[in-house]
C-alpha cells in the first residue's frame, strides 16, 4: 500500500512537470478503471501529447523503452525508488519489465495503423488530443482518462470518458472499444484478457465482444507462448480461477490454449471417491478454491494434477480405474510447461506436485524414513496445501492431511534435514572404492538415522560393517 501511494504521487508529479511545460497529461487506463472501483491500482501510467522527444527532454533521464510506439518510462525518484527496488516481482522478468516497477510509463497521444503481426502496429501517428488516443485501447473500462490536478473533482480527479467506460463500469460489462475483431485483430492476447478481466472483476464479457472471441479463437496461436502464459497465469492467481476456465471454454478458447484440459469434460470418476463428478469439474471446483495471489506453482499444479486421468480412463469389472495417470500426468504437464516456455524451476516444482499429490494415501504405512523425505520435498507445504483442496474438492476426508499436517508441526527440522552421520570421505577410510555403491550406502545410512535406528558415527560404521563388503 505504501509502495501504490508513493507511486502514485509519482505519477501525479510527472503530470504536474508535464502541464508546467504547456503539454497535456492524464493517468489513463488500468489505474483509472482501478480508482473508480475502489481498487489499489498495480501501476499508474501516463498519457500525454508530448511526443517521445519532448518527454525525454523534460525528464533527461528516461528509459526509451518503447519510444517507436511512443512509449518512454520516467524513473520514480526519492522513497518511491527505494520501495520500488524493494518490492518482490516475477524473477523471470526480463529488464524492461523490471524496470517499469521503478518508473513511470509516459505514453504519447496516438492512432495506430495495421497490426500485420498481430501485436504491434506498422504505423504509429501521435495525435493532439486524448480522445484520439484512447479509441485505440482495448475495453471501454482500460479507455478512461483522469485528470488528478482538477482542484473542482474530488477525490481523485475529473474522469474523462470518451468511449462509455463508466457506463460499462456500472453495467459490470467487458467490451472492446469499437469493432470488436478489429481490436482482437491488433492484438490476439486481448482475447485472453477480455477473459481474465470478466472474471477478475465478475462481470460479463458483451455478446458481439464474445461472438468475434469465438470466431477468432484460433488466432491465439500467433501470440508468443510466454505473453499466453503470463495471462494464464494472472488468470490462475487472481482469485477467480474457475470462473475464467468456464469462460476460456466458453469463449473456445480452451480448445485452443488447453485441448489437454478440455478433454477432461465428461471423464467419470469413481463416485465413491468422487461424488462431485467428472474430472473437469473436480478441477473446477478445485481452482474455485485458489485464493488470490496464490503461488503460481501451486496454481499451476492444481490445475494440472489430474491432467493424466482422461487418457487413462479404463472401465473396469469393479469401479473406474487411471491407470498410472500420474506417470502419464507428469509427461503431460511437462510438455505444456514447456510448450508455455515455464523457468526450470517453476517446471521442476508443477512436476513434483502432480507427481506426489497421490502419495498422501500411502503416509499411513509409511517407515519413517520415507514420511521425512516425502516431508523434506522442496515446497512441502504447496504439496500440502494442494492434497487439502484436492479432498475438499471431492469426498472432503481430511483425515490424511491433518495426519502429516501434524507429523510436520511435531517434527523438529533436525529430524527432518539431519546432518549426515558419515560421508565418502568416511567410507573410503573403510576401504570402500569410489563409485555408484557410495549413493547406496549413503541413502541407506540415512534411512537407518531417519527410522532412528542409529544415531552416532560409531553406530553408522557399524552399519556399513554389517551390511557392506568393500570391493
Amino acid at each position: 500500500m505504501l509502495y501504490n501511494a508513493h507511486v502514485k504521487q509519482a505519477a501525479i508529479s510527472v503530470i504536474r512537470t508535464l502541464r508546467e511545460h504547456g503539454q497535456q497529461a492524464y493517468l489513463v487506463g488500468g489505474c483509472v478503471r482501478d480508482l473508480l472501483l475502489g481498487r489499489e491500482p498495480a501501476d499508474y501510467d501516463v498519457s500525454t501529447d508530448a511526443t517521445p522527444r519532448e518527454v525525454m527532454r523534460i525528464f533527461p533521464e528516461t528509459y526509451a523503452v518503447g519510444a517507436q510506439f511512443g512509449v518512454v518510462l520516467v524513473p520514480i525518484t526519492g522513497t518511491a525508488a527505494e520501495l520500488a527496488q524493494k518490492a518482490t516481482h516475477d524473477p523471470v522478468e526480463t529488464p524492461v519489465e523490471a524496470a517499469k516497477h521503478k518508473a513511470i510509463e509516459v505514453a504519447t497521444f496516438r492512432s495506430d495503423g495495421l497490426y500485420s503481426d498481430g501485436r504491434h502496429p506498422d504505423e504509429v501517428r501521435f495525435s493532439k488530443t486524448a480522445e484520439e488516443d484512447v479509441q485505440r485501447r482495448d475495453f471501454t473500462i482500460n479507455g478512461l482518462l483522469l485528470d488528478p490536478l482538477d482542484p473542482e473533482s474530488q477525490p481523485e480527479g475529473r474522469v474523462l470518458d470518451y468511449v462509455g467506460g463508466q457506463a460499462d463500469l456500472k453495467a459490470r460489462i467487458i467490451r472492446t472499444i469499437g469493432d470488436p475483431e478489429r481490436r482482437f485483430g491488433e492484438d490476439k492476447l486481448r482475447m485472453l484478457r477480455a477473459v481474465r478481466f470478466a472474471a477478475r472483476f465478475g462481470y460479463v464479457i458483451e455478446s458481439e465482444t464474445m461472438a468475434a472471441i469465438q470466431r477468432l479463437a484460433p488466432q491465439i496461436h500467433q501470440v508468443s507462448r510466454e505473453r499466453i502464459r503470463e495471462e494464464l497465469t494472472k488468470m490462475l492467481t487472481e482469485g477467480q480461477a474457475r470462473r475464467a476456465f468456464e469462460l476460456l471454454d466458453e469463449s473456445r478458447l480452451l480448445r485452443e490454449v488447453f485441448p489437454e484440459i478440455e478433454k477432461m469434460k465428461g471423464v467419470e470418476q469413481p463416485p465413491q471417491y468422487h461424488p462431485e463428478g467428472d474430472v473437469w469439474i473436480h478441477t473446477l471446483l478445485l481452482l474455485e478454491k485458489l485464493p488470490a495471489g496464490v503461488s503460481r506453482t501451486l496454481a499451476w499444479g492444481a490445475l494440472l494434477h489430474d491432467v493424466g486421468k482422461p487418457p487413462t480412463f479404463r472401465r473396469a469389472p469393479d469401479r473406474i480405474r487411471f491407470d498410472r495417470h500420474v506417470e502419464v500426468g507428469v509427461a503431460m504437464a511437462r510438455d505444456i510447461c514447456q510448450r508455455l516456455r515455464m523457468s526450470n524451476d517453476d517446471i521442476e516444482q508443477i512436476l513434483a506436485l502432480v507427481d506426489n499429490h497421490m502419495r498422501f494415501a500411502d503416509t499411513p504405512r509409511m517407515k519413517a524414513s520415507t514420511l521425512k523425505r516425502f516431508m523434506r520435498l522442496p515446497q512441502f507445504d504447496e504439496h500440502l496445501e494442494l492434497h487439502r483442496l484436492d479432498c475438499l474438492s471431492s469426498h472432503e476426508n481430511l483425515e490424511l492431511y491433518n495426519l502429516v499436517s501434524q507429523k510436520v508441526m511435531e517434527t523438529p527440522e533436525k529430524e527432518i534435514r539431519p546432518d549426515p552421520l558419515i560421508s565418502g570421505d568416511d567410507l573410503i577410510a573403510l576401504g570402500f572404492v569410489p563409485g555408484p555403491i557410495f549413493k547406496e550406502i549413503l541413502s541407506a545410512v540415512e534411512d537407518q538415522q531417519l527410522d532412528g535406528a542409529i544415531k552416532s558415527y560409531e553406530e553408522a560404521v557399524g552399519f556399513v560393517r554389517s551390511n557392506y563388503q568393500p570391493r
